[in-house]
């Protein structure tokens, strides 16, 4: 299947996009108080935001990979 070139581009821009803007967000769940305990243990809140930033950070990874693909193929 041939993908056209400006859904490819849209496929890289919305993989960029979530390499970008995923990290930021984990920089600022991290340093929010809820993310550790008062013995600096990680807390669920920490643990469930770092689980979605990592499975979003793949996905993005995914569609951008897709999107050269297309764009190249």
């Amino acid at each position: 299947m041939q993908l056209p070139a400006i859904l490819a581009i849209i496929l890289i821009v919305a993989g960029v996009w979530s390499l970008v803007v995923w990290p930021q967000f984990l920089k600022r769940v991290m340093k929010d108080p809820r993310a550790r305990d008062a013995s600096g243990k990680a807390t669920k809140f920490l643990t469930v935001h770092v689980v979605l930033v990592t499975i979003s950070m793949v996905l993005g990874l995914a569609t951008a990979i897709i999107g050269v693909a297309g764009l190249f193929a």
